[in-house]
């Protein structure tokens, strides 16, 4: 990759633009879940420690383009002081006089948060003059928001062709860890794939059976794929319009080389909630009245063997109905073999998305994995093998 860092930047006495993800949950004013923040904790301690004024830009919700009080970045600059533990003073525009007079007054050790840069139109229109605008304001950009390198935005493509441009750390160690596992991984190559629906995965999977071994589908869509194969379902959830899709993939699967791994036993049951009456049955003997609600112990078995055989692993969405027990066996069970085995060094674990992230917290394993990535739209976009836009400004 020919993207540059920090370490590639003089950043003494520099006023560097750093766009962030801090869009986080808010509950009375308050941040109820920092780990975007505290993530960016490493770039600004660095900007700080080398000299740099650090000019943070950000987005927050989806004002439309107006300004929103609701969606002003002021309420979080305790939680970014406490964070980074520096003083931060904040400026209620991301251009203009006001902005440039923030920027100005800026002391060493200190950090300047703007306001929400959707509060202008251009910002989602990707304009030019708006990001001009911010780039009078600095000397350096730094992006460290992945998670919004999927948008060409105004301060996260535009802006970055008209300043010197690097990666902060923690747009730098996710690229690594996404190069590492998809473009140049160490072989057997794995993919975990589940979640509801093929539809919304399309490009992901297509993508997938070129680059893995085996591509272990689970949840929702396994069924899909069962159902492709003429298997009856039940009521199960599942895309009977996706099934010569779903055939389609096999196909391609086949002449890559890549094994599809599906479930051989299904775990089914009559209502949808914690704690129903269930039963385990082979994959092709789900019951008329039933729904298959997570993969059973053979299959979960068939897993692990090949997360033992593997050297690298992605993982993205759940094999199972894991908000709910017992539904969450499958991966529950899954997740820590992994994490058991990249404790072990025989694997590198890379995974991503919302209901991923939550599912393996729930299962414990999300602190053993290599990397695990906070990013959503990106991290699926990197992993269909599209360009982001916010990460191709920083190699131009």
């Amino acid at each position: 990759m020919s993207w540059k860092t920090l370490d590639d930047m003089d950043l003494q006495d520099k006023v560097v633009l750093t766009r962030v993800d801090i869009n986080v949950p808010m509950e009375g004013g308050r941040v109820t879940d920092d780990t975007r923040i505290q993530r960016l904790v490493p770039t600004l301690s660095d900007l700080l420690a080398k000299g740099a004024k650090p000019v943070l830009l950000a987005h927050f919700g989806r004002p439309k383009g107006q300004v929103v009080a609701e969606m002003s970045l002021q309420p979080l600059v305790p939680a970014l002081e406490s964070a980074f533990g520096a003083p931060v003073v904040f400026v209620a525009d991301c251009r203009g006089p006001a902005a440039e007079a923030a920027v100005a007054a800026l002391q060493p050790g200190q950090i300047l948060l703007l306001e929400n840069t959707r509060f202008h139109a251009g910002e989602e229109k990707n304009d030019a003059d708006l990001a001009a605008e911010m780039a009078k304001l600095g000397d350096i950009f730094c992006n460290d928001a992945f998670s919004a390198a999927h948008r060409a935005h105004a301060s996260t493509e535009a802006l970055a062709r008209l300043l010197p441009a690097c990666a902060g750390r923690l747009m730098a160690t996710e690229l690594q860890a996404l190069e590492g596992a998809l473009s140049t991984p160490d072989r057997p190559v794995t993919a975990v794939v589940g979640g509801a629906k093929v539809s919304t995965k399309l490009d992901l999977l297509g993508n997938l059976v070129a680059k893995v071994d085996t591509l272990v589908i689970g949840g929702g869509m396994a069924n899909t794929f069962l159902a492709a194969q003429g298997i009856d379902v039940g009521k199960s959830l599942c895309e009977h319009d996706m099934a010569d899709t779903a055939r389609e993939i096999m196909t391609k699967a086949e002449a890559a080389g890549c094994t599809i791994l599906l479930p051989s036993d299904v775990v089914v049951a009559r209502e949808f909630k914690a704690g129903a009456a269930n039963e385990t049955v082979p994959a092709d003997a789900c019951p008329a009245d039933a729904m298959i609600l997570d993969a059973g112990p053979a299959s979960v078995a068939a897993i692990a063997t090949v997360l033992a055989d593997s050297k690298t692993l992605i993982w993205n969405g759940p094999l199972g109905a894991f908000e709910i027990a017992p539904f969450d066996m499958a991966t529950n069970t899954a997740a820590q073999k992994a994490a058991d085995c990249t404790k072990a060094g025989t694997l590198i674990s890379v995974a991503g998305g919302g209901d991923t992230v939550a599912a393996l917290n729930q299962a414990g394993a999300a602190e053993a994995f290599s990397y695990i990535s906070t990013a959503g739209g990106a991290f699926l976009e990197w992993m269909e093998g599209k360009t982001l836009p916010g990460v191709a400004a920083l190699e131009g």
